[in-house]
């Protein structure tokens, strides 16, 4: 969720593109060393960067034919969260010394609730140690067979290191928290294993022994932002670290992308993971920029048509074209070039986005980047525009160029995360489903005072006009629905109640039929009680994916972590989807708390085992 950091550091490896980090790998605690490589660039040109250890190195085309098994990132040993670092380099020292006095003299001596660790990181939203592969009994109920040998795992932020200064909610490291369901459903143990996303952060700053890269969320403000990235940039100069490594945290959501699994974060590309079908363990395979054809990130809401397989998926960032729109081939194959969006004039937070059968839709909203802001005026990188109009854009799926694309303005509905999309009337109507976020402003400093109300936005294309009914006046938000309906007329959305947001206190359960009908579209209601509080729920088919089947569209479970803060306990919970009070039909009991995080997926027992083995 912060495509900032990604451009801040990015121009680095451009300036200085012979610049390489390597760690040696018979002692990968030694300090990165500092080589510039003035090689000629031939037909080989390396095309993907592989990430182990520390090393930042490009596997070229003949060295790729020659490598399948042996190009994988394995974990390092479990103990080794925090381990007890080396003495650092003169240049590492000062470097250190420089942060620590920018948080002792130059940020403000009382920080804002959003960004101060005390308060940030309190609760259930403390980071928690890595845990292997751990058995989970099932306490109430059975776990439905059509989850049997499946498995849920989300993805969310985990700092590895106690923060120096300010810590925004979105700063924490990633961390896949996966319950592996037993085969064939039932009672027998489940199997939960939590696992750091090995980044080139998160190596980076393992091996040092604290944190390196500053937090864009909370890092870049004022004065103190400025001198942080002259820290940085200090550190990049003196080789202790390669911004071509990657900058991000792979910390919102997961996807399945050509039988390979992803961890996602805007700030940079995505990194492969596998989950074993056997122990249920995690493994982080390496960075991938799809043969050269993904730079610097991608969306952490791709959206995949559900009967071609393609995916659809964007990038934004502070610099211009502030949006770029591309497509992947059914086998996980980035295809053609990509779409800038030059219609866009101003870098807004465009987190998420919509498909239907012909058309990609964008929300442009007031939530937008302000790099100029943090440096004359000491604000926050990323701030509301009470200002700007809200608009809404429609570009044809397969376009080639934005000449088609097609802008509407649609005052005050600020949407960050979309349900659904779909066309009505021959393709003449575009329909959008999805929470308008109201307290704008609040957004990324004050969560707790954000208030979502879900609409329905119907978009005449020969018009040109613009209607919009409300849904639910609840505080709704983290939505999902039977991945068989993306782009296409669906009538069921099931969403988390925000109280406050970022907390699920509940779920509800949306009738999209009753659009104008009735007041309030909520036809299903659990609230979870005092003191427990749950994740995005997520919606499992009991059928196949396809709408096809002789399945109904909400015949299927909602599955989603919930935790008791009273008594300290965390559940996987599985619902029915059908039930006006979305009845527990499961419950496994888990080994230790799973703190709260962001978006997550269910795998089916295939897609578990299809996944490709290793990094090829």
């Amino acid at each position: 969720m912060d495509a900032l950091s990604s451009s801040l550091f990015s121009a680095f490896p451009r300036l200085l593109p012979g610049m390489i980090i390597v760690s040696p790998k018979d002692n990968p605690h030694q300090l990165p060393v500092f080589l510039v490589n003035s090689a000629v660039k031939t037909e080989d040109t390396p095309q993907r960067i592989i990430t182990d250890g520390l090393t930042v190195r490009n596997i070229s085309g003949a060295e790729k034919r020659n490598h399948s098994k042996s190009i994988r990132v394995q974990p390092p040993p479990l103990s080794q969260r925090r381990p007890t670092s080396p003495s650092p380099s003169a240049a590492a020292a000062l470097c250190n010394t420089l942060d620590d006095l920018i948080t002792s003299f130059i940020d403000p001596p009382h920080l804002r609730p959003s960004v101060d660790p005390r308060h940030v990181l309190s609760r259930n939203w403390s980071p928690v140690d890595e845990l292997p592969p751990t058995g989970c009994p099932i306490i109430r109920g059975a776990i439905p067979s059509c989850l049997g040998g499946g498995a849920y795992i989300r993805n969310g932020p985990n700092p590895q290191h106690l923060p120096r200064g300010p810590h925004h909610l979105f700063d924490g490291d990633g961390m896949l928290h996966s319950l592996l369901l037993p085969r064939g459903g039932g009672t027998a143990p489940a199997t939960l294993c939590s696992r750091y996303v090995r980044t080139y952060k998160y190596l980076l700053e393992r091996n040092a022994g604290c944190p390196v890269l500053p937090n864009v969320f909370s890092g870049f403000h004022g004065a103190a932002g400025i001198a942080r990235g002259a820290v940085a940039a200090a550190r990049i100069l003196t080789g202790q670290m390669n911004p071509a490594g990657g900058v991000g945290l792979a910390n919102t959501s997961l996807a399945f992308i050509g039988k390979r699994l992803y961890a996602l974060g805007e700030s940079d590309l995505p990194y492969a993971v596998r989950l074993s079908s056997n122990s249920g363990d995690i493994t982080t395979l390496g960075r991938c920029d799809f043969e050269g054809r993904l730079s610097i990130g991608m969306t952490a809401h791709p959206k995949k048509d559900p009967e071609t397989g393609e995916l659809f998926a964007f990038r934004y960032g502070p610099v211009p074209p502030f949006l770029s729109y591309f497509q992947f081939d059914s086998r996980g194959n980035k295809m053609g070039e990509d779409v800038p969006i030059f219609s866009v004039t101003q870098p807004s937070f465009l987190h998420d986005f919509a498909i239907t059968e012909r058309f990609a839709v964008f929300p442009d909203i007031q939530i937008v980047m302000k790099p100029v802001d943090m440096i004359v005026r000491g604000g926050s990188p990323v701030g509301s525009d009470r200002g700007k109009v809200p608009r809404i854009g429609v570009l044809p799926r397969y376009a080639q160029s934005e000449a088609e694309m097609r802008w509407f303005q649609v005052p005050g509905f600020n949407m960050i995360h979309a349900l659904n999309a779909w066309e009505e009337e021959g393709g003449g109507t575009i329909v959008l489903v999805a929470p308008n976020v109201l307290s704008v402003e609040h957004a990324l400093e004050r969560m707790e005072l954000v208030h979502s109300s879900v609409e329905m936005v119907r978009i005449d294309l020969r018009s040109g006009t613009v209607s919009r009914t409300p849904l639910s006046a609840g505080n709704l938000d983290f939505g999902v629905i039977h991945p068989a309906y993306v782009g296409r007329r669906n009538r069921f959305a099931y969403m988390g109640v925000g109280d406050p947001m970022p907390k699920i206190s509940g779920f509800r359960k949306l009738d999209f039929s009753l659009a104008g009908r009735e007041s309030d579209c909520v036809v299903a209601a659990r609230n979870l009680g005092p003191g427990c509080f749950g994740g995005e729920p997520f919606f499992v088919p009991a059928g196949s994916r396809s709408r096809s089947d002789q399945h109904e569209e909400d015949e299927g479970y909602v599955v989603s972590y919930v935790h008791d803060e009273l008594d300290g306990q965390s559940k996987f919970v599985v619902m029915d989807a059908r039930s006006p009070e979305l009845d527990v039909v499961a419950e496994v009991l888990l080994p230790r708390r799973v703190p709260y995080g962001f978006h997550g997926l269910f795998l089916r027992e295939d897609e578990v085992r299809a996944q490709s083995p290793h990094w090829v």
